[in-house]
């Protein structure tokens, strides 16, 4: 554990009010319509909102301890209700645009919600019966119009001022309701101080990030991980963020908002390099050739510098690639990409470094709700692929290996440091069996430090299963590991009980294409390429290759059935933070997952 220098900002309401007065007229966000440049407001219009709205939060009669509700992609008028809400010391409950309304309703209820901002007027309309439904629930308020019940109307510009209720480092800030991925949600109840010593922390990973810095903001605020790692801590030093477009304009978002750093998740950039690879395969010829001379040649000058030597040839050769073609793809991220921060899962080391290759440098990082949620980063100051880095500054790792009684050198990972929440709202069971006496927090996964300090995640601890011959699987690592096969856009392991592990894959077609034309195995025309038997079976021999590489034979899935439509967070079978709902994947292919256990034909032995 380190803390060199103390946080500057107690609390989310001097951060703010700090950085407006320091930063005022620099740009803060940008938006854009299709077709246009981004259009900017600085930290000065910001912080007029915010005032405008504190005050009419008062009138309202939001204070102290009140509880306020927020359904709403990122947007500027996400932040203005976000430190409006912080300067009445009252708690912020933000919800994602994108959720099943009975879940909207629990989390309402569970958390005591008296006011309820929402995005749009068709989402006003569609709640209203609930002030009448819900008890706590008195007002919901539109960020469309200018009628009574808009913000507009609530964000009164004219009306007296209302000065900041200045909150305590250990008042609650914001309540984050987990995905829920076995059981109803859990609002994760974090104080100021958490949220801001956390940017904090994460912020000094990053000498680089100074009030030129600016980000393309993609990943949801109503997630902790897009909340600090980027609105919070983007405003500690100035810096400026561009909302996306749409996930379909993200190349001209790219171009237009020409961001320094991104906030990003392993399938985000698992696509990104699947589909830089799949544009040179179509280029072919002489840019083809110099990209993947580049990359080898890349990795010469790594293994030589590993081993405290120059490979002149190597450095050549890569040099003439970056300029001819890497350079070229980093202008298709503006020309100004310094790095990517990657949470969620561990990247694969090979995209991880290939995005090192090509100029732009990624680098994992870990944590959860509970924690603020940053735990341990690579970063410039600091990298290890295929860990999740060093803890941050404050930030203690304790692996606790009683838990484990397979013999294994890792252990549970527990987390100590000003970051760690105050508890689960209305869940004190639930609050106990995750804390240590001594204030620690059980976060479930199961990891191992290395000599260096650096944190490997090998599983979670409440996935792990037993297979009928008594040893333990991970499916986590597995379904990682089957993903990175060229062709895979998901994958959902299972075994428990039973005598070997079965496999539920979904393909990505225009990858699994590309890898078939490569492996001239050609489909007729109104061929659909799941239905090509000798493809399938090529691909499995593939993905089972692979995991030999690493897993025992008894862990490596025997059958394999294809599903035709991904998972998603629309059917049920994925979080918003696009994690695996186990359960509802095993209970809605139990048929299909029966059929691969009766299936005719020898297993191999593992």
């Amino acid at each position: 554990m380190t803390m060199q220098e103390p946080p500057p900002h107690a609390t989310l309401v001097d951060l703010f009010e700090s950085t407006v007065a320091k930063h005022g007229q620099r740009p803060l966000f940008g938006t854009r319509e299709l077709g246009q440049p981004y259009s900017w407001v600085t930290y000065e219009q910001v912080g007029a909102r915010v005032d405008a709205l504190r005050a009419g939060l008062d009138r309202a009669g939001v204070g102290p301890g009140d509880v306020v509700g927020l359904i709403s992609n990122n947007c500027v008028e996400w932040a203005v209700v976000a430190f409006a809400t912080y300067g009445r010391r009252a708690r912020l409950v933000p919800m994602y645009l994108a959720e099943l309304e009975s879940t909207w309703r629990y989390i309402v209820q569970d958390s005591g919600i008296s006011l309820l901002f929402v995005a749009t007027a068709e989402l006003a309309e569609l709640l209203a019966p609930w002030v009448d439904e819900i008890d706590c629930l008195e007002r919901i308020v539109c960020f469309e119009g200018d009628g009574p019940d808009t913000l507009a109307a609530l964000e009164d510009h004219d009306a007296p001022a209302v000065a900041s209720i200045t909150p305590d480092p250990d008042d609650i800030a914001l309540l984050i309701y987990t995905s829920g991925t076995t059981a109803e949600p859990k609002g994760v109840l974090l104080s100021h101080g958490n949220l801001a010593s956390n940017s904090w922390a994460g912020y000094r990973r990053f000498p680089e990030l100074d009030e030129t810095g600016s980000s393309l903001s993609i990943l949801p605020w109503a997630h902790s991980y897009g909340q600090t790692g980027e609105l919070n801590c983007f405003l500690q030093f100035g810096g400026s963020l561009a909302f996306m477009t749409s996930v379909k304009t993200l190349q001209e978002d790219f171009l237009e908002a020409r961001p320094t750093y991104l906030l990003a998740v392993p399938r985000i950039l698992n696509r990104i390099h699947d589909g830089v690879q799949a544009q040179m395969r179509e280029r072919g010829g002489v840019a083809k050739a110099l990209f993947d001379m580049g990359l080898v040649a890349a990795k010469e000058r790594r293994e030589a510098q590993a081993a405290g030597r120059k490979d002149l040839w190597a450095s050549a050769r890569f040099h003439l690639a970056d300029a001819v073609v890497f350079s070229k793809i980093r202008k298709r991220f503006g020309g100004r990409l310094l790095g990517v921060l990657s949470g969620s899962a561990t990247l694969n080391p090979d995209v991880c470094w290939f995005f090192h290759d090509v100029g732009i440098p990624a680098y994992d990082c870990y944590g959860l709700t509970e924690t603020s949620p940053a735990v341990t980063m690579n970063s410039t100051l600091g990298f290890e692929p295929g860990t999740v880095g060093r803890p941050v500054d404050g930030v203690r790792v304790v692996i606790d290996t009683s838990v484990v009684d397979d013999g294994g050198k890792d252990g549970e990972v527990v987390v100590y440091g000003p970051n760690v929440m105050k508890g689960y709202h209305n869940k004190p069971e639930q609050t106990a069996a995750v804390m240590t006496e001594d204030g620690g927090f059980r976060t479930g996964d199961r990891g191992v430090l290395s000599e260096n300090g650096y944190l490997r995640i090998t599983g979670r601890i409440k996935e792990q299963y037993k297979l009928e011959n008594g040893k333990y699987v991970f499916p986590a690592a597995l379904e990682e590991d089957i993903r990175r096969v060229a062709g895979i856009a998901n994958a959902v392991v299972y075994g428990a009980g039973r005598p070997f592990n079965v496999c539920l894959i979904v393909p990505d077609l225009p990858a699994l294409e590309h890898w078939a034309k490569d492996r001239r195995l050609e489909l007729e025309d109104d061929e659909h390429i799941l239905d090509r038997a000798i493809v399938l079976a090529a691909l499995g021999a593939e993905i089972e290759l692979e995991l030999r590489k690493k897993y025992g034979g008894y862990e490596v899935p025997k059958r394999w059935a294809w599903l035709r439509e991904d998972l998603s967070v629309e059917d049920g079978t994925l979080t918003q933070t696009m994690k695996l709902k186990r359960r509802v994947v095993y209970e809605r292919y139990d048929e299909l997952i029966e059929t691969l256990y009766r299936s005719p034909g020898v297993v191999p032995e593992g």
